[in-house]
């Protein structure tokens, strides 16, 4: 029932009330953060194999000249546009992550928006930052509502709902056609975690699929197609089918702290999962003057999500998918070369044997925290040969809001990752690009943030 009191209505209230101007300045420095990093990983996301079957596969979806794919500058649809991009951003697992809310929210979202822009025009700087802004607000107060076990995969799924919700809001849609326009996204939303437990290329590639299902429900909405109104709280809706076990205080208080502000870095090109044990086990090492001969085991204590997304054993024949979602795999590497690259997830490295053997010294185990939804806290423990035993305790797992990364280090980061695509950028885009972000809310168009982002291929930095 179309109640006031629902929490569907107080959702698509949030969505149509929310203005730039009634956005923190938080969250306008927080958007710029992560809208720059999701565009440093999908431009290294160019360099993944699977990029051009994809294309190739998606050409005869239709033709089209709406929007473009980053890096390499092709003119789509736009569906095909934010398919791609989508699938660049998240197919290496370095993107954002809200933790409490187990959502990569801008992978769907930025690939959409973008997508929608260059095909639409006219969207300016302040528009994006608040669509994405209210965009993950949606998201992630969808998904910090479950309690259940992650079954179907959310980031997807979370991140068509957000990404639809912001397109809306551009639109000026009104409160009825913003909730249809939601129900029809629902009515197509797709993504399994079958995918993430058998490590499978398709997991990136249900960002894509859920990309056009927002730009898909925004057009249907705006030619007066109606769709279920009850796509949250309905007998069908999404908390009675995806994620049964739910509370309802997420959604209550959706306005009372930008969302934006609470998403965590990762630092690795690997499962946020991973992270804690890399953290900690870099650390214990540097912080004892460890050498990787010495230690018997390493044992990391976690929460029941963690057991869930990453106790995998490393094995020769991995593929990359697979490896990215070990964490014995990705924290021997990151023993071994003081850190964790793009370009550790090859076929030669799953079959080095020192990361094998290190990796099998590696184990996972379930600490007493009863949610089912929880990366953090953490715990590492290192046995050493000769009996010495370290610890660290890890409330807050490096690039999450409890231990940003500093804006070096960020930047850092996207220049890395800039760096590391099929067509690496040069220093002059990478520095254009960082300043194109940094003054977003001056941008009286965002296609020109696009622009940046094609590149000739012969380019030399």
């Amino acid at each position: 029932m179309n109640t006031p009191s629902s929490l569907t209505h107080r959702l698509v209230e949030h969505v149509v009330q929310t203005r730039y101007e009634s956005i923190p300045e938080a969250a306008h420095d927080a958007a710029k953060i992560f809208i720059l990093d999701s565009i440093g990983v999908a431009l290294s996301g160019t360099r993944v194999p699977l990029v051009d079957d994809l294309k190739q596969l998606a050409a005869t979806w239709g033709r089209g000249e709406d929007a473009r794919i980053w890096g390499t500058g092709e003119r789509v649809p736009a569906g095909t546009a934010a398919f791609i991009n989508g699938y660049q951003i998240h197919n290496q697992e370095w993107d954002c992550v809200h933790e409490p809310a187990v959502v990569h929210p801008m992978a769907v979202v930025l690939a959409t928006l973008l997508a929608d822009a260059e095909r639409t025009g006219g969207i300016t700087g302040r528009q994006l930052i608040s669509g994405c802004s209210i965009a993950v607000d949606v998201a992630t107060g969808i998904g910090r509502s479950a309690r259940n076990k992650l079954r179907f995969f959310r980031p997807a799924m979370c991140g068509a709902l957000g990404a639809t919700a912001a397109l809306a809001h551009w639109r000026g849609f009104d409160m009825h056609t913003t909730r249809s326009a939601l129900g029809l996204a629902y009515s197509q939303l797709s993504g399994t975690m079958q995918a993430h437990v058998e490590g499978s290329p398709v997991l990136p590639m249900q960002i894509g699929f859920n990309t056009r299902a927002a730009l898909n429900a925004v057009e249907l909405a705006a030619r007066g197609i109606a769709g279920p109104m009850e796509f949250l709280e309905g007998p069908f809706g999404y908390f009675t089918l995806i994620d049964p076990e739910w509370e309802r205080t997420a959604l209550e208080h959706i306005d009372l702290q930008p969302a934006i502000c609470e998403l965590s870095h990762k630092p690795f090109p690997s499962g946020r999962a991973t992270h804690g044990g890399v953290d900690g086990a870099l650390s214990l090492c540097a912080l004892h003057a460890i050498e990787v001969e010495s230690i018997r085991q390493i044992r990391v204590i976690a929460p029941p999500l963690v057991i869930q997304l990453v106790d995998r054993p490393a094995r020769a024949d991995m593929a990359a998918s697979y490896a990215r979602l070990c964490l014995p795999y990705v924290a021997a590497t990151a023993l071994l070369k003081g850190s964790v690259d793009v370009t550790d997830f090859t076929p030669e490295s799953f079959a080095d044997p020192k990361r094998l053997a290190l990796a099998s010294r590696i184990v996972v185990q379930r600490d007493a925290n009863p949610s089912l939804n929880a990366l953090s806290p953490q715990r590492v423990e290192i046995s050493l040969v000769d009996g010495r035993e370290y610890a660290m305790d890890l409330p807050d797992v490096l690039g999450a809001p409890g231990r940003p990364l500093s804006r070096e280090q960020h930047l850092a980061k996207f220049r890395r990752a800039a760096a590391s695509g099929l067509r690496p950028m040069p220093e002059a885009g990478i520095h254009r690009l960082i300043e194109l972000v940094d003054q977003l809310e001056t941008l009286p168009d965002v296609t020109q943030l696009v622009d940046a982002l094609i590149f000739p291929k012969d380019t030399t930095a």
